[in-house]
């Protein structure tokens, strides 16, 4: 139990249509587990939770937890809502939805060095909202200041937009796996911004071994 304390990987949670819902730790898979809620599982065997030894059998109980585990819970009505689904804005998803980069010089940098800048600036009218706000380093965002881009003469580099439902649960993974990634990326259309980030990097998948 101590080891899975400081387990860097996570299940995702889906629902039983196969829609992507939260990441969750050993605690809450284990839960899941144990009160039946699981109805089927997809991808690779990430752990084993062990208990009690039981006192009629002396066999020891044991919970195996899949990298995705398909729950009951969520309706059709809970579906339909999400095409108007908008998520939390907050720094740490809005740099992850731009890989991190400068969308003004197009250097990438550190989340301690970048800022949120607002593209129409709240002075002159302009919203707090996806559509609206970039990563910019800090010397991106002084310079332009209080102005618009085309009054301080920095083009962006890419639209601002606000991420989907699958995207923004794939912004919120950490130490996504491969089998995860190909699981969340089958729900995200291929023209989205995210993906071609992450193809221009070409990144390899992480890949846990047992």
């Amino acid at each position: 139990m101590n080891n899975l304390m400081n387990f860097p990987y996570r299940s995702l949670r889906i629902d039983t249509t196969g829609l992507p819902l939260e990441w969750i730790d050993f605690k809450e898979a284990a839960k899941l587990y144990s009160v039946g809620d699981v109805v089927y599982t997809l991808g690779d065997h990430l752990y084993t939770i062990r208990g009690g030894i039981n006192a009629k059998s002396g066999l020891r109980s044991q919970i195996s937890i899949n990298s995705i585990i398909a729950t009951r819970g969520r309706s059709k009505h809970f579906q339909q809502k999400l095409s108007d689904f908008t998520p939390p804005l907050n720094n740490q998803t809005l740099f992850k939805r731009d890989d991190h980069l400068c969308l003004y010089c197009g250097s990438q940098y550190s989340k301690r060095e970048l800022t949120r800048d607002h593209v129409t600036p709240i002075s002159r009218g302009g919203q707090d909202i996806w559509q609206n706000v970039v990563s910019a380093c800090k010397r991106c965002n002084n310079i332009k200041g209080g102005k618009t881009p085309e009054e301080a003469n920095m083009g962006l580099l890419a639209i601002p937009f606000a991420p989907s439902y699958a995207e923004y649960i794939l912004l919120q993974g950490r130490n996504i796996l491969a089998d995860q990634m190909s699981f969340l990326l089958s729900h995200i259309p291929k023209s989205s911004p995210i993906i071609e980030r992450m193809q221009s990097k070409e990144a390899s998948p992480i890949i846990l071994k047992n």
